[in-house]
């Protein structure tokens, strides 16, 4: 009991430091998205390094290197994720926070439809209406915003495609980052380095009249702000139930979504207001049957092991 009390802190700390991003990214202006991208690739390697060099674990590394399907999957992951991230940096820094939390809403309902249409799995009647709800939803925040949500849509698609390809790949959170960082490192590098040779970057300009180290020092953070809510993460995902960890991850675009009204000041039209009652209607839907269907496999595993137990006992007395 006291572990999966830890194990949801731990998960609190993961989804709430992810929501809290949109708090992050401004703090490195004037630096560009793509400028932003760049340095936390890099510097999210140098730091999955240090925390796999604290846990001397790379036992990992060699026999991955003897499987180059799975290598090309995380150079595949790595390119979703640098989209995500990518699409997330711009969005909030072009004050577009509330898009990118809708996009985080969308999510489960795309890992739900990846998982129709590439795993083959069959949804429960709840589960069709969930998805059916969040089109209607994206069809009404269209009609709201003029144009299709894109910057939600792309969040959402990227994150979901991201989780398909991790699935497959099945390594750990940490050494999957390690990976897949380790895939963007050199073009990332490389871009630093053209900005830096071209005046046109903000990294390590400190002389008088530019940036000062507190710009610099931020941007070298990145890589920590990356990798210590993946560590929580993965604490609370060995300690917690499932279904838990499935209702914490709402707490990031939750978040997001009242960092966007309460301190952006974004304005929500009533379409915009009617669209997200519908995803998170949809939401709903998921919750409850998540939550029906993890209380029914605990109640069938009781009375397996009741029926176990029983057989047991007259074994013996026979």
């Amino acid at each position: 009991m006291q572990e999966e009390r830890r194990g949801f802190w731990f998960g609190v700390a993961a989804y709430g430091v992810w929501g809290l991003f949109p708090l992050y990214w401004p703090l490195l202006k004037p630096s560009g998205a793509g400028e932003i991208l760049a340095n936390r690739m890099v510097w999210s390697l140098v730091a999955v390094l240090a925390v796999l060099a604290a846990q001397r674990n790379w036992g990992w590394i060699r026999p991955l290197l003897r499987q180059p399907r799975r290598i090309a999957l995380i150079a595949l992951a790595a390119t979703v994720i640098s989209v995500n991230w990518g699409m997330y940096i711009w969005g909030v820094n072009s004050g577009h926070v509330v898009e990118t939390s809708l996009g985080y809403f969308i999510n489960p309902l795309v890992t739900i439809a990846f998982g129709v249409l590439v795993l083959r799995e069959r949804l429960r009647l709840v589960q069709w209406l969930a998805v059916g709800v969040g089109a209607v939803a994206v069809v009404v925040l269209t009609l709201g915003y003029g144009h299709l949500p894109w910057i939600a849509l792309t969040l959402a698609f990227s994150f979901g495609s991201y989780g398909l390809i991790k699935k497959k790949v099945g390594l750990g959170g940490v050494e999957s980052l390690a990976g897949e960082t380790a895939f963007q490192f050199l073009p990332a590098l490389g871009f630093l380095v053209y900005l830096g040779v071209s005046g046109s970057g903000t990294l390590g300009r400190t002389l008088p009249g530019s940036y000062g180290w507190g710009h610099t020092v931020l941007l070298l953070l990145c890589g920590v702000v990356t990798a210590v809510p993946l560590l929580a993460f993965g604490a609370a995902a060995v300690r917690v139930p499932l279904t838990m960890l499935g209702l914490l991850q709402y707490l990031a675009p939750v978040f997001q979504f009242l960092l966007g009204i309460a301190v952006f000041h974004e304005r929500m039209p009533t379409a915009r207001w009617v669209g997200f009652a519908l995803v998170w209607a949809a939401l709903a839907m998921l919750t409850w049957d998540a939550l029906r269907q993890a209380r029914r496999t605990r109640s069938l595993a009781a009375v397996r092991v009741d029926r176990a137990a029983e057989g047991t006992a007259v074994e013996h007395v026979s």
